[in-house]
């Protein structure tokens, strides 16, 4: 049995959850062939043992929802133009494909787990990352974690932008076993903000402004506003919702004031801890975020112009390569002196690399596949599972790759979880106590019928 019983995960499920979630956080890629990267090779391995254990409790409905997706994606493929690129496509196809297939595997575990059980390996594992920066920091593990990163990623894959850190953030941000340190925030993030909606904790909002807080002291970076800006999901979708029950007209107002008010003390709080990185943004000196997100964009919108029907297709940005380079020479927000040695490491948003791959047409007939996918896991609300993909796509590229499906799959089986939750009943009353009755002493049994006298008549 994959469960150890009912409602939580056996210690095996338990060590390839965690091995899941390290996949993600680290991002080593192992080499099929010479074109074919096996991305997040740690969560693939536990992603497809997952999906072993928890065969018996595949439902046909979510199989058949998964192959409708991927069959529309296939469609997408082929309606691409310029077949001199098929191959390359249906490279990404396959990465998609496996990326779905783990991602699935991990949302089963989770919703088969139990609530207090995953929200206490999220949090340790956030916890698990505070304390191993804080040693690379003040403890000596530096040295350590770059002879690891050396050998995990390629050399260009490898952040070395430490003056970068030190005149925006006065020293050197951890990196941890991570090919850069947007890695570790990103993963921060989304395992707290998951932890958020999964845990059962009445102040658990005071303990992730505490998360937010310990964050910005040991491992600072833009992508920890994200932070902030996912509470609002959660407050407007899912806080207080019960299966087969709708939330109140109050709620849903109060809610959503209370979600605006975050969504301002984010940007608040962005231009306060980040004043530096905000001033080199206003200057147009911020490479990073053209290509996380200015560049992208606009390319999305050529991209809208040029190939409208189907895009550039499935990891297509050899077919595009040359109308990015127009756009970005052509935009005023970029600057001659950035270097581009391939045009992937400048395009770092799935969210808008959605678009791109897929043009108009087939980019919204992909999001309504992937949300009739959703209603049929039984999701309670595919706006919240949406909304949290496009917040953490700021943060994160490769559309194809594990970590953009697992944030919608995983984001998926918290909102079941944190949903599903039974709520408590009032207790009942005892019954009353029954009269007690005396024993009796003995049982006469029936009283005999008086015999007739000799000439008495009776009646």
């Amino acid at each position: 049995m994959a469960n150890a019983g009912p409602g939580r995960l056996d210690l095996i499920d338990t060590i390839l959850v965690v091995m899941f979630l390290l996949g993600l956080y680290l991002g080593v890629s192992l080499s099929i062939s010479e074109k074919v990267p096996l991305t997040c090779a740690p969560s693939g391995a536990a992603g497809l043992i997952m999906l072993w254990r928890r065969r018996d409790q595949i439902v046909p409905k979510h199989l058949a929802g998964l192959l409708m997706v991927i069959t529309v994606y296939l469609f997408s493929v082929l309606s691409a133009h310029d077949y001199a690129f098929l191959s390359k496509r249906f490279t990404g196809l396959l990465q998609l494909t496996y990326s779905m297939v783990i991602a699935y595997a991990m949302f089963l575990t989770l919703r088969h787990g139990e609530r207090r059980q995953i929200a206490r390996i999220l949090l340790v594992f956030c916890l698990a990352i505070v304390v191993g920066c804080l040693l690379e920091s003040y403890a000596g593990l530096r040295p350590i974690s770059d002879a690891v990163r050396e050998r995990l990623y390629q050399t260009d894959q490898v952040y070395d932008a430490d003056l970068r850190d030190r005149i925006l953030y006065g020293r050197v941000r951890p990196k941890l076993f991570t090919s850069e340190p947007s890695a570790v925030t990103f993963a921060y993030t989304h395992f707290s903000s998951l932890w958020l909606v999964v845990s059962p904790w009445r102040r658990k909002f005071l303990a992730y402004l505490g998360l937010v807080g310990l964050a910005l002291i040991v491992l600072p970076g833009p992508t920890l506003v994200l932070m902030i800006f996912l509470t609002a999901p959660y407050m407007v979708f899912l806080a207080g919702t019960r299966p087969g029950q709708r939330t109140s007209v109050s709620r849903t107002v109060a809610m959503l004031g209370l979600a605006g008010v975050m969504v301002t003390a984010a940007a608040v709080f962005g231009s306060i801890f980040f004043a530096e990185r905000l001033k080199e943004l206003a200057d147009g000196r911020d490479a990073s975020f053209f290509y996380r997100f200015t560049g992208p964009m606009l390319v999305a919108f050529d991209v809208f112009r040029h190939y409208p029907w189907a895009g550039a297709g499935l990891t297509g940005e050899p077919f595009i390569t040359n109308d990015v380079m127009n756009v970005y020479m052509n935009s005023p927000a970029f600057q001659a002196a950035w270097r581009i040695s391939r045009v992937a490491d400048v395009l770092t948003n799935y969210v808008w690399l959605h678009w791109i791959y897929l043009g108009l047409v087939w980019g919204v007939v992909c999001i309504a596949a992937v949300s009739v996918w959703l209603r049929l896991l039984g999701v309670p609300s595919v706006l919240y599972c949406w909304v949290v993909w496009i917040i953490l796509g700021q943060a994160s590229g490769s559309y194809v790759g594990p970590k953009t499906w697992s944030v919608m799959l995983m984001a998926a089986a918290a909102s079941i979880l944190a949903t599903s939750a039974p709520v408590p009943r009032a207790a009942k009353r005892p019954p009353a106590p029954a009269l007690r009755q005396e024993p009796r002493l003995f049982n006469p049994g029936p009283r005999p019928r008086p015999r007739p006298q000799p000439g008495i008549a009776t009646t």
